[in-house]
């Protein structure tokens, strides 16, 4: 049970950085330049849930037991 609850909030996690890093994407037609954008992302809080996400659905993942 705690590993799916670990999953989940993994999972929400990435869901969360994913949904904001792409909808910041935004900025790019209104003129905003890559660089710019990135430089954006890197100082928002929601752009670091996507890795951290990943991360804990990746350890949740290898560390669950596996019973044949």
């Amino acid at each position: 049970m705690g590993y799916m609850f670990l999953f989940l909030i993994g999972f929400g996690l990435a869901v969360t950085g994913g949904v904001t890093t792409i909808a910041y994407m935004n900025f790019l037609p209104a003129g905003v330049s890559w660089v710019e954008y990135f430089i954006f992302i890197k100082g928002r809080i929601e752009f670091y849930f996507l890795p951290i996400g990943l991360l804990i659905m990746t350890l949740v993942i290898y560390r669950f037991p596996n019973k044949p």
